[in-house]
């Protein structure tokens, strides 16, 4: 799916916005409800990302544009090596574009359907990598909300990274969160409770966490519930299953999944600090799992793409308005903009106010407005280190 660009690399200048114009597509890897995922190299830095791009006109038929925004609001304050982290985001006329950390190994659930067994080294270090990315997480006061295998995805080394903030939440101080987002065999047994007006916190993340690794190490959940089950029938399983441990699981590693599955939230390990000093992670050194120092058990294969190949086919042969023919497309359109219908003008009246409304990122720029921020007050204390009076003011 090669975008036809010219042998000689563009010129851009790096104030201005980046567009579309500045990637070129490799190739398609995964596709949601009405966005899709291709692999994209920038054209002056040869960096690789991938980008999503989700279809303005679905998005508001779907209403779905709310979510789409608090989603960019979310991922544009955040930054961390166990996130998937957002690098730019842009428009044009059909699409909202998302460029994000490319990472090539695949996501847990696609490794669960290769009949991957994790083993427990290999689960251990991921609780501790994903325990820091929550802790990250709380302390920007946000909820994750759909923490599982689909929305965890392992780079070329093996290290995880959460993805997808799309019913993500922002929690404001002494606040609790009410209503019910998720994925059923995920969520936690305080967002079924019947008195929700209680609400949850960030307990709930900590719990998908032990569904998660005890998913990874059994190959399947430690609760027999469905998408399709009713919350009634969740509760009831909630309250009479009894969660089963294999023998040759280490005890330390069941105390740890029970401490996570606990199903009163006051009672669950649902902090950093709860995970760090827990006996059986006594061994870990904290700072080499934040820099990426610990190798992972599982590492994924480097010789093919790890994700389903029939997306690559769709976005060729089968969608309707194939990414590497949109400028064609876009230039067709310009000559035919007219509303024929009262139906037409509403949802051109949409795609304007989402044209006014989206916000457009640039990691690059936000961190080279930091830098200099740094270097002038550097260059001001340099200038002045007596102070006015004279007297040493450094403190």
């Amino acid at each position: 799916m090669g975008a036809s660009t010219s042998s000689k690399t563009p010129v851009f200048d790096e104030n201005e916005d980046v567009t579309f114009d500045h990637f070129e597509i490799l190739r398609a890897i995964g596709k949601g409800s009405f966005g899709k995922v291709c692999i994209v190299q920038k054209n002056d830095t040869k960096k690789m990302y991938a980008m999503k791009y989700m279809n303005k006109q679905k998005c508001v038929e779907r209403n779905e544009v709310r979510n789409v925004f608090k989603e960019l609001q979310i991922m544009q304050g955040l930054e961390h090596p166990f996130l998937v982290n957002l690098w730019y985001s842009f428009q044009d006329e059909e699409d909202m574009f998302m460029v994000v950390d490319l990472l090539l190994g695949g996501d847990l659930r696609y490794h669960l359907q290769q009949n991957v067994r994790f083993q427990e080294d290999t689960v251990k270090l991921f609780i501790c990598e994903l325990a820091m990315a929550l802790d990250y997480l709380q302390s920007q006061r946000i909820i994750h909300r759909d923490m599982k295998p689909d929305n965890i995805l392992l780079d070329e080394h093996g290290h995880v990274h959460i993805t997808d903030f799309n019913i993500a939440a922002m929690l404001p101080r002494e606040m609790r969160i009410t209503t019910l987002a998720g994925t059923k065999p995920y969520m936690a047994p305080e967002m079924f409770n019947s008195r929700r007006e209680s609400g949850y916190s960030f307990a709930v993340d900590w719990w998908s966490l032990g569904v998660t690794a005890y998913e990874l190490l059994r190959g399947r959940r430690p609760y027999h519930i469905r998408s399709s089950s009713s919350g009634k029938e969740i509760v009831h399983i909630f309250e009479n299953a009894i969660v089963t441990y294999p023998s040759a699981w280490s005890q330390e590693m069941v105390s740890l999944l029970k401490k996570l599955l606990e199903p009163n939230p006051d009672q669950r390990f649902s902090q950093l600090s709860d995970v760090q000093n827990f006996p059986y992670l006594n061994d870990i050194n904290w700072d080499a799992v934040l820099q990426k120092r610990l190798i992972p058990g599982f590492i994924p294969n480097k010789g093919r793409l790890n994700c389903d190949p029939t997306f690559e086919l769709e976005e060729m042969i089968l969608e309707s308005k194939p990414l590497h023919k949109k400028k064609k497309r876009l230039a067709k359109k310009k000559e035919m903009r007219n509303c024929d219908s009262s139906q037409t003008c509403l949802l051109q009246e949409h795609l304007e106010n989402v044209q006014k409304e989206f916000v457009i990122f640039n990691r690059e720029k936000v961190r080279r407005a930091f830098i200099q921020r740094q270097a002038n007050l550097a260059l001001e204390q340099t200038k002045d280190p007596q102070g006015e009076d004279g007297e040493n003011n450094n403190l």
